[in-house]
């Protein structure tokens, strides 16, 4: 079966599901985006409700649907997953939601599935090596959001604070998207000027290092920030699924901090994390010369090492 290379698939209609799905139909890169969810109500009741805003859009296509609707899909997005409860811990939300992948990848390769698989349910460096060893799929097909998201809430906060347009800002936050991220300040700059630099010249001449960690920490904790407000975060993480999917279906050969399979840079294998890759129409096309200092690698190796002690938790080693 061949690729349609308009067609969308998401899997998991909660409020990221659904708000990725809203975000696409803005988009106008697909003409067909199906939507899958284990209560099939509520994934019919979504795509109804984002139709209504066609007439307003593009035409499209959006419906509720099944495996067999999303196997000629170019993409399929899955952001099905378990939200944590009170009293649960992070590693029994994690095997809860391994668990739910192992009920849905299985379904997705099983018929011969040609599109790329994007991951963005949490935690999603664990999640992105589940897809790929459950789904046999090559690594350069399957990859998570990974820090995306946390790269786009660096470049905004160091655009309030620089008083820049965000746009001209190039920084990433790279490693695990959670607790042992970090910001790799050794590359940052604002249209090829140092970071440092560009403080100097807004006039910020003191204490440059500490509002710039203070920058990363709040990066660190904006998803903590907003659930304690919102109860949920699902806007900013939907506009970075569409951001990918642009560099994938206009084969845009972006520079993207999407989590996928390290096979050796900076010492680092078997485990999906976020260092800044090239996008395009295959997937994952390349990796960049990234440039680390040696604190940053093995801050690196550090994530690395938090995300392998996850995955000996969850069987899946072994496919």
């Amino acid at each position: 079966m061949a690729v349609n290379l308009r067609k969308v698939g998401i899997v998991g209609c909660g409020f990221v599901g659904s708000a990725t799905a809203f975000a696409l139909m803005q988009s106008g890169l697909f003409s067909e985006i199906v939507m899958l969810d284990a209560d099939r109500a509520k994934a019919e009741g979504e795509a109804l409700d984002i139709s209504h805003g066609l007439p307003f859009s593009r035409p499209a296509s959006i419906y509720a649907g099944d495996y067999d609707d999303i196997a000629d899909a170019a993409i399929v997005i899955i952001t099905a997953g378990a939200a944590q409860k009170p009293g649960e811990t992070r590693l029994d939300l994690i095997k809860k939601n391994v668990g739910i992948f192992k009920s849905i990848i299985p379904q997705i390769s099983a018929r011969n599935f040609k599109g790329i698989l994007l991951v963005v349910a949490n935690p999603v460096d664990v999640l992105t090596y589940a897809a790929k060893k459950l789904s046999g799929l090559s690594d350069d097909r399957v990859f998570g959001s990974g820090t995306v998201l946390d790269s786009a809430r660096l470049r905004y906060n160091l655009s309030k604070h620089l008083g820049v347009d965000p746009r001209s800002i190039h920084a990433f936050i790279i490693g695990e998207h959670g607790d042992s991220e970090f910001a790799a300040w050794s590359s940052a700059n604002v249209s090829g000027i140092e970071i440092s630099r560009f403080c100097e010249m807004r006039g910020y001449y003191h204490d440059h290092d500490v509002a710039m960690e203070n920058i990363a920490e709040d990066v660190k904790n904006a998803a903590y920030d907003i659930i304690s407000k919102k109860h949920a975060t699902y806007y900013g993480i939907a506009m970075s699924a569409k951001r990918i999917c642009e560099a994938i279906v206009r084969d845009e050969k972006s520079i993207l901090p999407v989590s996928s399979i390290q096979h050796g840079r900076y010492g680092i294998n078997d485990v999906a994390l976020s260092i800044p890759v090239i996008v395009g129409k295959d997937g994952i096309e390349s990796e960049v010369p990234f440039a680390l200092n040696d604190e940053e690698i093995e801050k690196l190796r550090a994530s690395a090492k938090t995300l392998k002690e996850v995955i000996k938790s969850c069987d899946l080693e072994e496919g």
